[in-house]
């Protein structure tokens, strides 16, 4: 067999901000599968190669016709760099594999474009074990015995199954929430209002679920932190100081202009009448709009029963925002997940996140403050999540007059350091070969709530008309 191992990433050693982060090696990991693939299968030819995108990944595959290449094995290694499509085009036996903390988004979203659409050829890996990739690539073996493509992808399934643990059996920490009425929610919310920075335009846009939203400018924005109260900031740096487990790589200069941007966006809201915000800010920071890291200010507005949400995200904002308010102030968190199947996990990962996830008067966990992850710039969080508590983990879709809607049991917290800084571990109630298959359709996004919201989702959804799709 000439098993052809296609890399798909920026460069081995990473140059620009992305999953894992910028400045990572890949070069020892890559080592690692290569010498595990020689080891485990001396009669098989492996073929190690990098593609950045469809260029390269279309000039591979005409190559290799001559080549008499047997099948192909897809890392994802970066989020977004399109390789896989163009080999699964080659009609051959493809097994698709997720770098975790590194291509997890892009393999989430184009492994469910694959499941959506039935792709025959193509099989998938996501597990942090090294020995469920080999058991993966033991199934090229049915091929060498002239088996069909989708003997080959059936028995990756069967391995995946058959290597992913148990579902677990919890005992859970008493959670008890005090909901709204969605008569009582829907009032509040057609009273509230969502600012949105996106660029340097104003405008006001259609309601999202009800909630008034309006388009502000970076300008705005940056003239608040520029006009912030620099005692009242250097209190918090010290509040932040004595209440952070630790603070590491961010200097108090940084700090200081972190607390800046949070007076600046609270006093934003207040000015807009609003209570909550969401700010393109790898684009602000980036192209020099703002000056500051929003996100130990969204840290703190969530804290405080405000809303302050990643990216410019307005319909995770409105998720966040909706059921907030529906359980009178717990706040929600923005994710990019990763899912492990040998550990039977569904990891939140961000670099934002409150610490007082039952809501303001609620309990405080612990928290560090650390560089944003994928840039080892500015200042963000790693929030040390409670676990043994049911969550329960949202998206909304307007035009769909859908809601998204899985739980799972909080476990743990990952201290790796590729990717976003806070990442919490948890088991999916249900099947979690069902949680593969919306990622396409729903973007990467989630939001993640402490507590069992079932019964009062279900509620809201049909007081306005929407339906509630369980996606695990």
């Amino acid at each position: 067999m000439k098993i052809r191992v296609l890399y798909s990433l920026h460069a081995p050693v990473q140059e620009q901000p992305d999953w894992p982060n910028i400045g990572f090696d890949f070069n020892p990991a890559m080592d690692n599968i290569n010498i595990a693939l020689a080891k485990n299968f001396p009669d098989f030819e492996f073929l190690p190669t990098l593609a950045r995108g469809t260029e390269d990944a279309e000039k591979i595959s005409t190559q290799d016709i001559p080549e008499k290449i047997d099948g192909y094995i897809v890392y994802q290694m970066n989020c977004w760099n399109r390789v896989v499509q163009t080999i699964a085009k080659t009609g051959k036996p493809v097994l698709y594999v997720d770098f975790q903390f590194g291509g997890s988004g892009g393999f989430l979203v184009y492994n469910a474009e694959f499941l959506r659409s039935k792709t025959a050829n193509v099989g998938y890996v996501a597990s942090s074990r090294i020995e469920d990739l080999l058991s993966a690539v033991n199934c090229f073996k049915l091929i060498r015995d002239g088996g069909t493509v989708t003997d080959f992808t059936s028995a990756i399934t069967k391995a995946r199954l058959t290597s992913a643990k148990a579902p677990g059996n919890f005992s859970l920490a008493a959670n008890n929430i005090t909901y709204l009425t969605p008569d009582e929610t829907i009032r509040r919310l057609s009273k509230s209002r969502i600012l949105a920075v996106r660029d340097q335009k104003s405008e006001k846009a259609e309601p999202i679920m009800g909630i008034p939203l309006e388009y502000i400018p970076f300008s705005e924005v940056n003239a608040a932190w520029s006009g912030a109260n620099k005692d009242e900031a250097a209190g918090i740096v010290e509040r932040w100081k004595k209440t952070a487990n630790e603070i590491t790589g961010v200097s108090d200069e940084t700090l200081l202009t972190s607390a800046a941007m949070y007076l600046g966006m609270k006093s934003v809201i207040k000015n807009h009448g609003a209570n909550a915000i969401t700010v393109n800010c790898l684009g602000g920071f980036y192209g020099g709009h703002i000056h500051a890291y929003p996100c130990l200010g969204f840290h703190e507005l969530c804290n405080e029963g405000l809303i302050g949400a990643c990216e410019c995200d307005v319909r995770s904002t409105a998720t966040m925002l909706a059921f907030t308010t529906m359980t009178n102030g717990r706040p929600g968190y923005i994710s990019d997940p990763v899912i492990d199947t040998s550990k039977r996990q569904i990891i939140y990962s961000h670099c934002v996140a409150p610490n007082k996830v039952f809501g303001p008067d609620g309990d405080t966990n612990p928290f560090r403050i650390m560089t944003h992850s994928e840039d080892r710039n500015g200042a963000s969080v790693r929030s040390i999540l409670p676990v043994n508590y049911m969550t329960t983990t949202l998206e909304i879709d307007k035009e769909k007059k859908e809601i998204l809607f899985h739980q799972a049991v909080a476990l743990d917290n990952d201290p790796d350091d590729r990717a976003c800084r806070t990442k919490l571990c948890a088991e999916p109630i249900g099947d979690i070969e069902k949680l593969f298959t919306m990622w396409d359709s729903w973007g990467w996004h989630r939001v993640t709530f402490y507590g069992d919201l079932k019964e009062p989702v279900l509620a809201f959804a049909d007081a306005i008309g929407w339906r509630v799709t369980v996606e695990a």
